[in-house]
């Protein structure tokens, strides 16, 4: 599921240059929600941030886990220092989010270009063996 939601995402987001939708947020059930999946969002934190606006945010708050999200396109073959950039740049998100929330944060970079991340091959090799 997480694969299919990155890639319509990511598909609209090429196509428009505006945001995917005017609703930020997307959750199973209102009243309490399980997954909360925001995107085009400011975390809103304590203490100032300057990266604070990571391209996905998914929020389980039945396992007590977040995935900060964020997609780059890469026009040349730096894929792995790409990648090592954007965990970089959300680090002090992630601390604030742990602190925050109590909820285990990891950051999640896609970088498409000519090779595909090895975050993102991961995921999706964990996925499959799940489905």
């Amino acid at each position: 599921m997480l694969r299919k939601i990155i890639i319509i995402i990511v598909k609209s987001t090429i196509r428009q240059k505006t945001p995917v939708c005017t609703c930020t947020t997307i959750s199973e059930n209102k009243s309490r929600s399980k997954v909360t999946i925001s995107w085009n969002q400011q975390v809103q934190t304590d203490r100032t941030i300057p990266n604070n606006k990571p391209d996905i945010i998914i929020r389980d708050n039945e396992k007590g886990t977040c995935m900060l999200i964020d997609v780059a396109i890469s026009g040349d073959r730096n894929v792995i220092k790409k990648e090592a950039e954007k965990i970089l740049k959300y680090k002090d998100l992630t601390i604030e989010i742990l602190r925050m929330w109590n909820v285990k944060t990891r950051v999640i970079p896609v970088i498409i270009g000519t090779a595909i991340s090895k975050s993102y091959r991961k995921i999706r090799e964990q996925h499959t063996r799940k489905t």
